[in-house]
Formats: structure tokens, C-alpha cells, sequence
């Protein structure tokens, strides 16, 4: 819940913190602060954000408090927000924790999301079990506005929520979370250590992946295979060497579930031969070997049961989507009254984004399904589930891969780009589309084997939302099929881009700094639209600077008479645009240059969209700002298509993929919702 709490506070607050009054002290840190301080959007020290030990707590209250307070007081002057976290209650037993917890919040005028533990419990006894809370924490003088209860049966989810809703009328915002296997489910690195095992083969990065189930191998392979499920582990007793190369086959195949990790029992050491063998594998599954038996291996490993902790990243970003599928963030927050912030963060840019593709998931192509870039981003955006996604490929291939390289995409849907049905049905349609041009059903049958013009076939055909490709092909190959079959929406003259840059406080954008080299002044008046459309969208109050080398009227030339050209074709096009030009960077950026330069003007010196006189300034303008800044470059952004379509840089980093799929999300989002509006 603190964690779904945090990323909501990340996307509205510029400086974020942490705070949990009681702490259970030990040699161990506390597992849910460390989790909450590791969050990117969060710098914050350990020590600093934590308040007293029970022991403080149960020996002497009043002192408690006091220090919390202080502690309190500390963290308020120096964040602009700051998460509370109550104690856990798995330390002695104490009647009185609920009734701290509510006085900790009444003293720092806290708001109180309650969560309840739904686990194995009726809808009717998380009522009772909330209204007994409730009436603890109200007698106590704390305020609740929300209520949660985590752990329900997904089944009863639904009357979990109409239950409470009957019983607490005055709470703003109530939801249920089911039950999610991944949360509790141990790490292989939980199951070495339960084991007292060593990692005898494979890579250490993979003891940190979850294991859902056990398969208990004490029978011949063909047995064994079938009993495989997602994400299992195999325990097998330590003389089946046998067992290990169809194991191992049955990873790489990419036709039988992926394994996390194998556990070999007895102490046996393996023979020279098997070891040789495994060590030519290229394969990172994990290979345990304990001095327990089976039996006691199997006993163990059941018994053990994970946490949601930083060193889990496919657990925490399961928690994530677990909390922002079934929580309404906004809502949330408007019941614990948050202001949003003027200041924009990157990372409350970002956060802001994935909430928002979260929120009507779309369909999203990405033709480069081989890609181990690709498919380490497909496995982050199943995750937080961001978007349908689809890659291209074969299947079998495909899956291998993502095996091998430790990637879960089980969520993904993979198409051959050679399916005879689609090909079939994608090349009449092209071939229709490029008739004029003299384009027979032959050369379209083999043109749509092409993995750009296939998937940007499926987004005309409407079985894809839009399409992000690059990460291998050239920009041409990825953008020409969407000038021949998608084409320029309505209203649009060209295709132009834009560049999202998120700076330490704000985010601007820039545009054209991707496709058109020199823009006529018609063209360059459709870009600024297009710009100011495009920051819209994405949250951006628009006030279009319209870039030159010089300033109102003080200059002359045919550049900067082109920009003149443009800024008065946007102001007799798009008269409620918020638009000024020519002007220099400085000028719009610059209040103080503004007042000097252009007193009178609404955008000089507060401008959010600027548009470039041309390819050369604007590539070279967003470059030097990317790295003399620090700021962070999303995009290029295509705009002007029918449908979205991005492109990416052959040297793109994962993350840079995660955001430009997340991008494309959100114009599908806005071309739906302009479709919807055109047809009222």
C-alpha cells in the first residue's frame, strides 16, 4: 500500500519523503522502509527516516512520542510531502499499537489510509474488523479518509467493497486488493538460504527472481516436463544427473514453462563430465546444491515464504500493479488532499505517465520481438502494466530468447510476421492502398513480410494502438510504412516530431528536432500546431515560441522573416493558441530578458513549446541540453500520423523504450478520445 501510496505522491510532489514512527530495531534494516527509500523518487538516508524501537514504544509512551514528534517536525521543514508509515505489529503482542498509531497521526495532523488484512477473511468480517479500527482510530482523534483492504479473494473483491461502503458511509475512498501470489512467494535467493544451498551454476542476478511453484522430480523426464508450471522450481534428488540436459533443453526450448531455479538434494558433487556439459550451456538457470535430503528440501522450501523487498524487482513492480489496478490514484489523493505541485520533476513527469497509460491500456506493436532490449522492456511494461503488448517474431524463438536472458513475458502476444492468414489479409489491403502507385498483390505479399510494414499494417487495421520500432532498424525503415499506409490525420500538412524534455523543474517540449531539415513557413506553422497539440496531450500548458536569431522586429533576413511567416499563418490558423515569434531562446526562457525584449508578451519568458527555424538548431539545441543540462530526452515523438507510430535510436537503453511505448500509449489514448468526439 505505501509503496502504490508513493508512486501516486511521486507524480504530485516534487520532494518526497519517508517516515515510519516504530521500527522494529535488530541487526536487520527495516524491510519496508528500505523498500520505500529505495524508490527513485525518493533521497532520503535510512536513519532519516525512521522514528523509535517498540522497546522506546512500550517502556516509556510519552517519550515516544515526543521524539516522533521531533523527528516529525525535521522531516516536515525539508520535504514537500512525506508518507507515514504505521508500525507492523510483529513485534509483542500490545493491545494498545492501534491506539499509538491513531495518536501518532492525530499529533502530526496526519491523514489515516487504513489497511485492513483481508487474507482468509469474509466480507463480512472485514467490516467488522474495520469498523472496530475505525472507531479506535476516530476515539483517538485521527482522521480517516481511506480504506483498504489488501489480501481479498478475488472472487469476493467485488461485495469485500459493497460491504464496507454499507458499514462506513463516511469514509471518502474505499477498494479491495486481491490476493497476488507473486507478493508472498519466495525469491530463489529465499529458497538457497532456506536450504542452506550453494549456486553451484547460473547467474546470481537470477536469485532474485520469484518462484510460484515446486516440482518434485523423483521420476523419469517426459514426467518431470509435464508437470512443469511458470516460474517453478525443480527439486531433484542429487544422483539424477540425468535430469539436468532435458532441464536445461526444456529452458531454451521456449515451448515448455520457464524454470527459476533447480535444487539438488543429497550433498552428491557432480561428476566432471556433467559439470564440463554445463559449463557450455549458455543458459543463467540456477543451480542449488544442499546436503539436505529431498524430503527435508521439499519441507523447507514449502514453509518458505517471501517479502516485498527492494532486492525483488519483479515483486515490486507486481505490487505496483497490483495497487494501481484496483486504487483509484486520483481519487486517493484528492481524499487525502495533496495539492499537485507547479514544479514538475522528471520523475514526477515520468510517474505521471505510467499512471496515465495505466489507465486505458492500449495495444502496442513492437516489430523487433528478438531484440534482448526489447524484450527486457516488454517484461518491465507487463509488469506495471502499462500496455498490451505485441511483438513480431516467431514464437518459439521468441521465448527462448526472452528464457535465456531471464525475461517473463508470458503476458506478451507474439505474431509471425509470415502468418499466411495475416499476410493474406494485410497485403490485399496494401496492395488496395498502393494501387495507384502500380503495387500488384505479389509485390504487397512480400512487402508486408517487412516487420515495419507488418506492424504498421496491424495499426491500420486496428489490431494494434500503435507501433514503436528502431531499436535495430534505420528511422527510414521505421517511419516510411506509416507515410504510405498510415498517413497524415486530418489537418496535418507533414509529419513533423517533438522532444519531451523533462529539466530539473519543468518539462518542455521541442519541435522539429527529428524528421524535417528545413521547413518551409507553412510547414513550420503546422509543426508549432502540431507542438502545442502534442504538449497538450501529454499535460503541458502550451505557449509556442517560435525560435529565431533575433527578437520581434529588431531583425531581418530570410530566416528570420521565414519564422515571421510562420508565427502569423499560426496566428490566423490557430487563433486560440497561445503563440509568439520570431524570438531568441533566451527571450523565452528568460523573464528578465523577457522584460527587456518583449515586455507585453504573454509567452517570452514563460514559454513550455519551442519550435525550431529548422533540423540543424533544434537536433544540435535539444542535444546540448540533454547533456549540458542533464535533462531527459523522450522521444523523438512523431506527430501528425493518423495513428501513432515512434521511432527509436538504434543506441536506445531500455528505459528509453519503457518510454516511448508508455508515449504512444497516451496518443492512442488522445486519438481514440478525437475519434470519439468526432463522432458526436
Amino acid at each position: 500500500m505505501a509503496l502504490g501510496l508513493l508512486d501516486a505522491f511521486v507524480a504530485a510532489s516534487e520532494n518526497v519523503g519517508i517516515f515510519r514512527p516504530v521500527y522494529k530495531s535488530g541487526d536487520k534494516p527495516d524491510y519496508v522502509v528500505d523498500l520505500l527509500i529505495s524508490h527513485p523518487g525518493v533521497k532520503q538516508d535510512y536513519a532519516d527516516a525512521i522514528g523509535v524501537s517498540y522497546a522506546t514504544m512500550h517502556s516509556d509512551p510519552e517519550a515516544a512520542h515526543e521524539e516522533i514528534m521531533r523527528r516529525y517536525r525535521d522531516l516536515k521543514e525539508r520535504f514537500s510531502a512525506l508518507i507515514v508509515v504505521g508500525s507492523d505489529y510483529i513485534d509483542v503482542a500490545n493491545p494498545n499499537e492501534l491506539a499509538f498509531n491513531a495518536t501518532v497521526a492525530a499529533n502530526i495532523g496526519a491523514p489515516v489510509l487504513l489497511v485492513l488484512n483481508g487474507f482468509e477473511h469474509t466480507p463480512q468480517q472485514i467490516a467488522t474488523q474495520a469498523n472496530v479500527a475505525l472507531a479506535e482510530l476516530t476515539s483517538n482523534h485521527a482522521d480517516t479518509v481511506a480504506v483498504i483492504a489488501n489480501r481479498v479473494a478475488e472472487e469476493q473483491r467485488a461485495e469485500v467493497i459493497e460491504e464496507l461502503q454499507e458499514k462506513l458511509p463516511a469514509v471518502k475512498l474505499i477498494a479491495a486488493i486481491p490476493e497476488n501470489p507473486i507478493l508472498t512467494a519466495p525469491t530463489v535467493q529465499n529458497l538457497v538460504d532456506a536450504v542452506g544451498g550453494q549456486l553451484m551454476h547460473g547467474s546470481p542476478e537470477w536469485l532474485s527472481r520469484t518462484s510460484l511453484d515446486v516440482v518434485i522430480a523423483a521420476m523419469s523426464l517426459p514426467n518431470v516436463l509435464k508437470r512443469l508450471s511458470e516460474n517453478c522450481t525443480v527439486i531433484a534428488p542429487g544422483d539424477r544427473f540425468d535430469l539436468l540436459p532435458g532441464l536445461f533443453m526444456a529452458q531454451q526450448s521456449g515451448t515448455l514453462p520457464t524454470l527459476s531455479s533447480i535444487i539438488l538434494s543429497g550433498g552428491y558433487e557432480l561428476p566432471s563430465e556433467v559439470s564440463l556439459l554445463l559449463k557450455g550451456l549458455p543458459q543463467d538457470l540456477p543451480l542449488i546444491t544442499t546436503d539436505a535430503s529431498t524430503f527435508e528440501v521439499a519441507r523447507r522450501v514449502d514453509r518458505t515464504r517471501g517479502s516485498l523487498t527492494s532486492d525483488s524487482p519483479a515483486k515490486v513492480e507486481a505490487a505496483r500493479r497490483s495497487f494501481a489496478d484496483n486504487v483509484d490514484s486520483t481519487e486517493l489523493m484528492s481524499a487525502i488532499n495533496v495539492a499537485t505541485s507547479d514544479v514538475v520533476t522528471p520523475m514526477m513527469f515520468q510517474f505521471d505517465l505510467l499512471a496515465r497509460a495505466r489507465g486505458e491500456r492500449k495495444r502496442i506493436v513492437l516489430p523487433e520481438g528478438n531484440e534482448p532490449r526489447i524484450l527486457a522492456a516488454t517484461e518491465t511494461l507487463l509488469a506495471r502494466g502499462v500496455a498490451d503488448l505485441i511483438l513480431l517474431g516467431e514464437e518459439n524463438e521468441i521465448r527462448s530468447k526472452a528464457s535465456q536472458l531471464g525475461h517473463d513475458i508470458t503476458g506478451a502476444t507474439i505474431v509471425s510476421p509470415h502468418d499466411e492468414k495475416l499476410v493474406e489479409k494485410y497485403a490485399a489491403e496494401y496492395a488496395r492502398l498502393r494501387a495507384k502507385k502500380g503495387v500488384t498483390l505479389e509485390q504487397a505479399r512480400e512487402k508486408v513480410q517487412d516487420v515495419s510494414y507488418f506492424g504498421t499494417m496491424m495499426v491500420h487495421m486496428g489490431e494494434a494502438d500503435g507501433m514503436v520500432s528502431g531499436a535495430v532498424h534505420s528511422t527510414a525503415h521505421t517511419i516510411r510504412p506509416s507515410f504510405e499506409i498510415i498517413k497524415t490525420k486530418p489537418g496535418a500538412k507533414i509529419v513533423s516530431s517533438v522532444f519531451l524534455m523533462a529539466l530539473e523543474d519543468r518539462v518542455l517540449v521541442y519541435g522539429d528536432c527529428a524528421v524535417n531539415p528545413d521547413p518551409t513557413a507553412e510547414q513550420l506553422a503546422d509543426i508549432a500546431a502540431q507542438s502545442a497539440e502534442t504538449a497538450t496531450q501529454f499535460g503541458i500548458d502550451p505557449r509556442v515560441a517560435m525560435l529565431s536569431y533575433s527578437t520581434g522586429t529588431s531583425g531581418t533576413g530570410a530566416d528570420v522573416d521565414k519564422v515571421r511567416e510562420a508565427t502569423e499563418i499560426v496566428h490566423a490558423s490557430h487563433p486560440e493558441l497561445n503563440v509568439e515569434g520570431p524570438i531568441q531562446y533566451d527571450a523565452a526562457v528568460d523573464t528578465s530578458v523577457a522584460k527587456t525584449k518583449l515586455p507585453d508578451s504573454s509567452v517570452a519568458g514563460r514559454a513550455t513549446v519551442f519550435v525550431f527555424p529548422d533540423l540543424n538548431t533544434g537536433n544540435n539545441t535539444y542535444k546540448a541540453v540533454q547533456r549540458s543540462a542533464g535533462a531527459i530526452a523522450i522521444g523523438p515523438v512523431l506527430q501528425g500520423l493518423n495513428k501513432p507510430v515512434n521511432d527509436l535510436s538504434r543506441g536506445a537503453l531500455v528505459d528509453d523504450i519503457i518510454n516511448t511505448v508508455v508515449i504512444t500509449a497516451i496518443q492512442a489514448q488522445a486519438a481514440d478520445a478525437a475519434q470519439t468526439q468526432e463522432k458526436k
